[in-house]
């Protein structure tokens, strides 16, 4: 008799745990997006570009699972290359759109996020324009 309750005891410390590591409260990922190149381009006007708001959503970020499979969110830097987003708590890779068919030179970055945690991640984007 007494094992029939201690099984039912287990099972509904089971459920409560995972019920509970469901509801976790959920972190934040916070970071700066610079673009990069290694001079200036030239325009055939004599102008050179300026970033702007409109360069930095040319770049969205992407947020994906610690193998790097599964994409979880996509965020898009502000007109000051700031990005912020709450996420659960867990393994990350934070990696740029795209970057594996285009030139950019960048490096995905590993991150972890903690329950009611504020990780800062920051990404340079190196464009390749010479």
């Amino acid at each position: 008799m007494h094992f029939k309750y201690l099984i039912w005891a287990c099972v509904f410390l089971v459920t409560i745990v995972c019920l509970a590591a469901d509801n976790a409260a959920p972190g934040f990922l916070e970071g700066h997006l610079r673009i990069l190149a290694a001079k200036d381009v030239e325009l055939a006007e004599g102008n050179p570009p300026k970033f702007s708001a409109g360069n930095y959503a040319e770049y969205p970020l992407i947020i994906l699972s610690q193998d790097g499979k599964k994409e979880i969110a996509r965020i898009t830097a502000d007109g000051n290359g700031n990005y912020r987003t709450a996420l659960p708590p867990g393994d990350y890779v934070l990696d740029v759109q795209g970057r594996a068919r285009s030139h950019l030179r960048v490096k995905p970055k590993r991150f972890t996020i903690g329950s009611n945690q504020t990780v800062r991640v920051d990404v340079d984007i190196d464009t390749g324009v010479r």
